[in-house]
């Protein structure tokens, strides 16, 4: 029987969530240097302002910030936003490539995890929300909120 690989979340890009609509999710690998999994496996890494580009049939994840890591000498370290290859199939790529040619979508990180010993990024196919999508969502959540404070209040008085 065999061994269910760990995963481990080591950032989120919660600005894509508030201001996309996710349609699609795909898992990459990713190529990284030596002290950048290391910097990683620390959590220093910030997503918020990260995208994929596509380049001569090529994933890359761009404007994404892996922290330097302290451990590592000056010589030895990465710079910090370097783009960094993605690892993708081949029809996964064609099939990206022709969505966002096609209906003007984005492709931005949504997670960044480690699966065993390997560094992964689910990447989605987003759609930007509109002002009043955004406002739905905060109503919605708030209602939200407050329906389990209730429940919570009923169940504590009882």
């Amino acid at each position: 029987m065999a061994k269910q690989a760990e995963t481990k979340i080591i950032a989120k890009n919660k600005k894509a969530f508030f201001d996309y609509e996710i349609l699609d999710k795909y898992e990459a690998g990713l190529v990284l240097k030596g002290s950048e999994i290391k910097s990683a496996r620390n959590g220093g890494v910030s997503l918020k302002e990260g995208y994929v580009k596509i380049i001569e049939g090529e994933a890359w994840l761009t404007q994404t910030r892996i922290a330097p890591y302290k451990q590592s000498g000056e010589y030895f370290n990465h710079d910090p936003f370097r783009d960094r290859k993605l690892l993708l199939h081949r029809r996964e790529i064609d099939s990206i490539i022709g969505r966002v040619q096609r209906k003007g979508l984005t492709i931005l990180p949504l997670y960044m995890y480690i699966k065993g010993n390997r560094a992964k990024l689910e990447i989605g196919l987003a759609k930007s929300k509109k002002k009043y999508d955004k406002k739905d969502d905060i109503i919605k959540r708030e209602l939200d909120k407050e329906a389990r404070r209730e429940v919570k209040m009923r169940t504590r008085s009882q």
